[in-house]
């Protein structure tokens, strides 16, 4: 076999390795529904449930990375806290192990007839379960498939003497081993394709136990790589969460390096005592060492937090997405205070529109990166709150209220969904942004100029009212329908304006099509700030 045949089936079968993990990943995503974040959420109100929670939810991602990243965002978010993710990330460990147990099963002989049966499943049903199911079968196959043209791809190297005398150096340097383990994975991005690449070439005698183990190690530190990417740029506590599997799989590589020779020896034991093959031995070495891992650190969580923030210092600046008003025990006990505490939530939720649509501003004039990746966390936490602030109301309104609590009561119903279609708008004005971006669609400076403008209205006018809902103050409620003719009066002048530029070839015609959007937009959120006023000043 030539060098070409070699490095094509190598990278090819590792091509379709990834595609088949990533594929079945998704697939498995699709038939657990979007309940991961809710199941992450609701699951980590400890480290030992986080643990857990981050089992399960990587053997559905099938890749440990996958749910570190997820977690990274629900702490950048502010919906758990460093020591919650700590759990997670632990628990990811282990849930990675399940894909090296699956390889272990040798049934890649099998891979092709399961890749035709997830094809069928696929283009033969018009029944969206049935195509999610197809997905993981043929993700499943394609894994298999991969794995079987890398193993032929490498076979070749039995007779390299320079592959032999590095597996030697490796069995006499377990450095070494854990050096290329870790460049392996970072470059891969996917420590399960580093680990079935380590379980091929073990499979295939090319690497005896000693030489392997080190790099399996290394794997696991190359797969922390991901989770540092995705925290750039990200909250304090997100950079914390990703220092923290860092420091983790260092510090569990470093133990099981110094305990090299009674680890290999457990391994060499329990693989003669059940008879295991050469890559359900990897497998049992990998779920051992993470499992180990995690009960010896898990004790210390408090610590390895306290030390990513001494190492990261700094204030969190997350967007708070939880609730923290709404106590289920007022509902029983006294409707009326629940009442108030529902206003209190639904007031933050004004400020996090408020906010939201400051962002979006300073997006269309500057067009920061940190502010895109903002926009959506405040439209994400508006629409929790909007969801956790209606079921908690609804609650409410089960028990008997006075005339003033059912008033107020309806109140808080109807500008819940005020705010929540402002956050839709503020999303709508970024991605006109983003589009104009991407198109290089430019404004000239008077359109510019007049946007910046209408912004300061617009914002000035929901600001108002949200004061006017907070103090129940009707004067302010009033000044807002004042103010809201201004923003409406602004957009006709403004499109009157908008024409006369493209008449004068001012401005493309690209460039008035986002622009004339924008403006429609921020009226829009003028109309839910007139909602939240004529709330306030209710029937009179």
């Amino acid at each position: 076999m030539d060098v070409q045949t070699i490095l094509f089936m190598f990278f090819g079968g590792l091509g379709i390795f990834l595609f088949g993990i990533k594929y079945l990943g998704d697939g498995l995503q699709k038939v657990a529904g979007d309940g991961l974040r809710d199941l992450l959420d609701r699951f980590t109100t400890n480290p030992i449930m986080g643990v857990f929670a981050g089992i399960f939810v990587t053997v559905l991602l099938q890749t440990s990375t996958g749910t570190t990243v997820l977690t990274i965002g629900l702490v950048n978010a502010g919906f758990m806290t460093l020591q919650q993710a700590i759990g997670v990330i632990i628990g990811a460990n282990i849930g990675t192990t399940v894909t090296a147990f699956i390889i272990g099963i040798k049934i890649s002989a099998y891979a092709l007839p399961i890749v035709a049966l997830g094809t069928f499943l696929i283009f033969f049903f018009k029944n969206n379960k049935v195509n999610n199911y197809g997905q993981v079968i043929f993700g499943f196959g394609a894994l298999f498939l991969g794995l079987n043209l890398m193993g032929d791809g490498l076979k070749p190297l039995r007779e390299l003497q320079a592959f032999a005398d590095l597996t030697v150096s490796m069995s006499e340097n377990p450095l070494l081993g854990v050096l290329i383990g870790t460049i392996f994975t970072v470059a891969v991005q996917s420590s399960t394709a580093a680990i079935g690449l380590l379980q091929t070439l073990f499979g295939q005698g090319l690497m005896d136990l000693n030489a392997a183990l080190p790099v399996l190690f290394g794997d696991n530190i190359g797969t922390t790589i991901t989770a540092v990417l995705a925290a750039i740029g990200a909250s304090v506590a997100a950079k914390r969460a990703a220092l923290t599997h860092v420091i983790f799989n260092l510090i569990g590589t470093t133990i099981v390096i110094l305990l090299l020779r009674p680890f290999t020896v457990l391994i060499e034991y329990i693989r003669d005592s059940l008879n295991l093959n050469p890559e359900m031995t990897i497998a049992f070495a990998h779920g051992i060492f993470n499992v180990s891992n995690a009960i010896i650190q898990l004790p210390f969580v408090a610590v390895l937090a306290w030390i990513v923030m001494k190492l990261i210092p700094g204030q969190d600046s997350a967007i708070p997405y939880k609730a923290v008003h709404l106590d289920e025990k007022f509902i029983r006990q006294s409707p009326g205070i629940a009442i108030g505490q529902g206003k209190k939530e639904v007031m933050r939720m004004a400020e996090l529109s408020e906010n939201g649509l400051r962002e979006v501003q300073l997006y269309l004039k500057n067009q920061g990166k940190k502010h895109r990746e903002l926009i959506p966390q405040y439209e994400d936490a508006i629409n929790n709150l909007d969801k956790k602030i209606t079921d908690y109301l609804v609650q409410v309104s089960s028990h008997s209220l006075s005339d003033q609590d059912s008033k107020a009561h309806h109140t808080l119903m109807n500008t819940i969904r005020d705010f929540e279609r402002i956050g839709d708008h503020m999303e709508n004005i970024m991605e006109l942004v983003e589009y104009q971006i991407t198109n290089k669609v430019k404004f000239s400076e008077s359109a510019v100029s007049d946007l910046d403008e209408m912004f300061d209205l617009t914002i000035s006018t929901l600001s108002q009212a949200i004061k006017a809902l907070d103090t129940e103050d009707i004067q302010e409620a009033q000044s807002v329908l004042e103010k809201e003719d201004k923003i409406d009066k602004m957009e006709r002048e403004l499109r009157k304006k908008h024409i006369i530029r493209v008449n004068e070839n001012r401005c493309t015609g690209q460039a008035g099509i986002v622009y004339v959007d924008i403006l429609s937009n921020l009226e829009r959120i003028g109309d839910h700030a007139v909602n939240i006023a004529e709330e306030v000043i209710g029937e009179e």
